[in-house]
């Protein structure tokens, strides 16, 4: 890890380059802070996503250990807006350092956590061997591990194994992500299935107000349909599946969210290169009713724009990124439409699509037929709609049983209700 420090620095340094907020707070990232801690409770998200599906969890450990302070680390600017548009100062938020023992033993002198949750698929061996020394219980919640992933461990398998000896539990999300933590080496007394975290999220009650509100700016009765978390390589399906939409729906409005915030702008530019009437949130903040293609180059915000849309089209899918989160659109019973790489998502996807909950396209070219064939169908799109909010619903509870996990670690803390 010391030899690869150089290389990691060159890539934070070239991301700083497109995001500007990478080249602060670098002193955090090897352990350095002002924080001291006598005793906290630390959740580890790397990213806005894994942010997002810890809320539920975080949400009902304050209200449980009111008394306690909170950590809260994650590895990008993105993950850590989110952290401090949610929470503000009612929890410590630091980025997570890189896994070099020296820079890992100064953070946790730092924040003394009594237990560590870390979201997802984040194994980093000296930072696991570190809390195994300290005996600090870890968690792995809402464990994930795609087969992708675990072929990338091959290399170093004895070494994760070495790390995960040390994981007090491992959460999984599925019985999949169970059996390939198994095959990589977690111990089966130590491994359940516990169900995804994100199916607990909960939808703001002020939502159905703010979107009746945004839909009457934009044209109460037009067809709005949403392109979320894009990527390089979709904006150009996307745009060309709203020309084939504005076809047969010339009133139709698209919103598209970008899904890195260094896309922001060169989105917008291909928007008004295509022609489309474009607004941006950023500059003039609001669409209009003469607004054919609205740009969300702002973070934090999808929920509500997820909740004034007809039909939801979830990025990462028609290229081989392996998909977003496709259940706050469910949540909010929006139609779902993603394209052949949900691999990061597979069981969810199938759930969804057994259900009739989402509607799958082989590639952008089928994009605009999909999403026209839900404008032209009212009951069809209902149907899909309500679908997606009853698979939604029926999967809820992992955030109660991840939690007597996280209990059981901590035993009688102090500042416990």
């Amino acid at each position: 890890m010391y030899l690869l420090t150089p290389a990691i620095l060159y890539r934070l340094a070239v991301r700083g380059l497109r995001y500007r907020e990478y080249f602060e707070r670098w002193r955090e990232r090897f352990g350095h802070s002002t924080v001291e801690l006598k005793e906290s409770i630390w959740i580890h998200a790397v990213s806005m996503g894994e942010v997002n599906a810890a809320l539920p969890l975080i949400d009902a450990l304050m209200a449980q250990y009111a008394g306690m302070k909170f950590v809260i680390t994650t590895v990008t600017p993105t993950g850590s807006e989110r952290v401090r548009r949610v929470y503000g100062d009612r929890v410590v938020n630091l980025y997570l350092p890189y896994d070099l023992p020296r820079s890992i033993a100064r953070f946790l002198d730092r924040i003394h956590p009594r237990v560590a949750v870390i979201m997802e698929t984040e194994i980093w061996p000296n930072l696991f061997f570190e809390c195994e020394a300290r005996r600090i219980p870890l968690i792995i919640a809402n464990a994930r591990l795609s087969e992708k992933s675990l072929r990338g461990y091959s290399p170093i398998r004895p070494l994760v194994q070495r790390a995960l000896a040390g994981v007090g539990y491992i959460a999984a999300q599925s019985a999949t992500d169970a059996a390939r933590f198994a095959e990589l080496g977690a111990q089966a007394e130590r491994l359940g299935v516990i169900g995804n975290l994100k199916y607990d999220m909960s939808v703001p009650k002020h939502l159905v107000a703010e979107a009746a509100t945004m839909r009457a700016a934009w044209g109460a009765r037009r067809p709005v349909w949403i392109a979320a978390s894009t990527h390089d390589g979709e904006e150009l399906p996307v745009l060309k599946a709203h020309a084939e939409v504005l076809r047969r729906f010339p009133d139709a409005l698209m919103l598209i969210v970008p899904r890195h915030p260094e896309r922001f702008k060169p989105v917008a530019l291909a928007c008004r290169s295509f022609g489309f009437a474009t607004r941006t949130r950023s500059e003039e903040h609001a669409a209009a009713a003469d607004t054919q293609c609205f740009v969300v180059d702002t973070l934090g915000e999808l929920l509500n724009y997820y909740a004034a849309t007809d039909v939801a089209f979830v990025g990462g899918s028609l290229v081989p990124i392996g998909g977003h989160n496709v259940l706050e659109p469910a949540a909010l019973a929006v139609p779902i439409v993603v394209g052949p790489y949900m691999f990061n998502f597979a069981e969810i996807n199938q759930s969804l699509t057994a259900a009739g909950a989402s509607l799958q396209v082989l590639d952008g070219d089928e994009l605009g037929a999909a999403i026209t064939r839900l404008f032209a169908d009212g009951v069809l799109r209902k149907r899909v709609g309500q679908a997606a909010q009853h698979a939604f619903e029926r999967e809820q509870g992992s955030v109660l049983r991840t939690l007597a996990i996280v209990e059981k670690a901590l035993g009688d803390e102090p500042g416990k209700k």
